[in-house]
C-alpha cells in the first residue's frame, strides 16, 4: 500500500492515499454522533462529449439500481434500517454520493457503496426505463423553470470550447440516443477507485477509521488511469446576447454573465468580495439602489463560481420590477458596475462585505455535510488546503483590487447577457 498522511493542527484534516489511487480525506467532528460519508467520482458533464451530453447524470440514477448483491430495493431498506439517509447529485465536474448514519454504523454506508463500486448491474430495460424518466424530468424543467432555460442558453453562447457550455441533464436530443453500453462503458472508465475520493466528516477516530477504509475498499482495483483535461475558451471579443420568449414565463428576467478565472487564479478572491460589494447584503449596492431606492428591481443577485476545474461565469440575476422595461434595469446594472470599475469602495463598505464572506463560510461549517462537501469541491478543482487560504485572502483585498479586477472581467466585450420575456398565450 501506498500511503501519505497528512495533517491540520487546527481541524485535524487527515488525507491518504491508498495502493489502488482511492483518495481519502478525514475529518474528526465529535459534535453528534452522526458520520457524513461521501465518496465522489470525477465523473460529471466535462466528461461528457457533444453528441453523448447528459450522460452523468442519467448514470447518476442508474447507481441506484441494484448490484450483483443488492438489489435496488435492499439497498434502500439497509441504509433506513439504520435511521440513515441518503443522496447523490452530479455537477459538470463530478457526481457524488452520500450517506448521513449514525457513527456506530459506518460500516453499513461503506459496505454499500464498496458493492456498487465494483458490481452494479445495467440492464438494457432499467437503463431505457430510467432514460425516460431523465427526459420527462427535462421536459418538465424547460416548461416549468424558464430562469432555468435561460441560465442554459447563456452558457450555451458564452462558452465555445468548455464543455460547461451543455447543460448537467443534457439536450434532450443527445439523451434520447444514449443507450446501456454508453452507461457501462461510463462505469468502467470512471467509477473505480482511482478517480474515487472519500470525504467523510463526524464523530470517529479517525485512524480507526481508515482501517476499516482499507479493509472495505483497498481490495478494489485501481482501474485505468484518468486523464482530466483542462479548457478554456478563448478572450471573447464582443458582447453575445440571447434572448428566450416563453408563455410559461410569468416575469421578465435579466442574466449577465461575465467569463471569470477559477480557484486556480488568485483574482477569482477579488471577484469575491466584488459579488459581495454588488449584492452581498440588503446594504449593498445593486439591492440597495435598485430594489430598495429606485424599484427598478425586484431581486437581484450576483455569484462568483469559483470552485470549479475549468474557468466558469460571474453572473448577475434581476428581475425587473412592474411596469419596469429590461433595457432599462439592464442600463441601471451597467451604470453601477462602471462605478465600481471607476472608483474605489470605501472602507466602510469593503470591511462589511469581506465581513460578510468571512462569517458565510465559518457559519457554513457548523454542518458535518457541508464540511464534507466542501472539502471534496476543494480537493476536485485544486486541493483541499486551499480552504485555508479563503479568509486569508478575502481578508488582503483592497479597494484598488476591486476597481482593477472588475475593470478587467466586467467588462462589455466579456459579457453574454441573456433576456426572458413573458410571451402571450395564444
Amino acid at each position: 500500500m501506498i500511503e501519505t498522511a497528512v495533517s491540520n493542527p487546527d481541524q485535524a484534516i487527515r488525507e491518504w492515499t491508498l495502493g489502488n489511487g482511492l483518495k481519502v480525506i478525514l475529518l474528526e467532528n465529535h459534535k453528534a454522533p452522526v458520520v457524513t460519508f461521501q465518496i465522489w467520482y470525477r465523473a460529471g458533464a466535462r466528461n461528457e462529449h457533444l453528441g453523448k451530453t447528459g450522460l452523468a447524470h442519467l448514470f447518476e440514477h442508474m447507481m441506484f439500481k441494484g448490484t450483483k448483491n443488492v438489489s435496488a430495493e435492499e439497498f434502500v431498506r439497509r441504509i433506513h434500517r439504520k435511521g440513515a439517509a441518503f443522496n447523490a447529485f452530479t455537477s459538470h465536474d463530478f457526481a457524488g454520493y452520500v450517506e448521513q448514519i449514525a457513527s456506530a454504523h459506518i460500516q453499513e454506508a461503506m459496505n454499500l457503496e464498496a458493492d456498487r463500486m465494483q458490481h452494479l448491474i445495467i440492464e438494457d430495460d432499467d437503463f431505457e426505463i430510467e432514460k425516460q424518466v431523465v427526459m420527462e424530468e427535462r421536459m418538465l424543467r424547460i416548461k416549468d423553470n424558464k430562469h432555468a432555460t435561460l441560465l442554459e442558453q447563456v452558457n450555451a453562447a458564452a462558452f465555445q470550447c468548455q464543455p460547461y457550455r451543455w447543460p448537467i441533464s443534457g439536450w434532450t436530443d443527445d439523451i434520447a440516443r444514449l443507450s446501456a453500453d454508453d452507461a457501462r462503458n461510463w462505469y468502467r472508465t470512471y467509477y473505480h477507485p482511482g478517480n474515487a475520493l472519500i470525504s467523510a466528516v463526524g464523530d470517529f477516530q479517525a485512524d480507526r477509521l481508515l482501517e476499516s477504509i482499507r479493509d472495505t475498499f483497498e481490495p478494489i482495483p485501481g482501474g485505468d488511469e484518468v486523464i482530466h483535461r483542462h479548457y478554456a475558451d478563448p478572450p471573447q471579443e464582443g458582447e453575445r446576447r440571447v434572448t428566450v420568449k416563453s408563455e410559461n414565463a410569468h416575469l421578465p428576467l435579466i442574466i449577465m454573465a461575465y467569463h471569470a478565472p477559477n480557484i486556480l487564479n488568485p483574482d477569482s478572491y477579488i471577484l469575491e468580495v466584488v459579488s459581495a460589494v454588488l449584492s452581498g447584503g440588503r446594504s449593498a449596492r445593486l439591492r440597495r439602489r435598485l430594489v430598495h431606492e429606485e424599484r427598478t428591481a425586484r431581486q437581484i443577485q450576483s455569484r462568483n463560481s469559483f470552485l470549479t476545474m475549468d474557468p466558469d461565469l460571474f453572473i448577475i440575476r434581476a428581475e425587473p420590477f412592474q411596469g419596469v422595461e429590461t433595457g432599462v434595469l439592464e442600463g441601471e446594472i451597467e451604470r453601477e458596475i462602471e462605478k465600481t470599475r471607476r472608483w474605489p469602495v470605501d472602507d466602510r463598505e469593503l470591511q462589511k462585505a469581506k465581513n460578510r464572506l468571512e462569517a458565510a463560510f465559518v457559519y457554513a461549517q457548523d454542518s458535518t455535510a457541508h464540511q464534507a462537501v466542501l472539502l471534496a469541491r476543494y480537493q476536485t478543482a485544486a486541493d483541499w488546503r486551499e480552504m485555508y487560504n479563503y479568509i486569508r485572502c478575502i481578508r488582503s483585498v483592497s479597494a484598488e483590487d476591486i476597481c482593477r479586477i472588475a475593470g478587467k472581467y466586467l467588462i462589455p466585450e466579456n459579457k453574454t447577457v441573456g433576456v426572458l420575456i413573458p410571451a402571450p398565450s395564444g
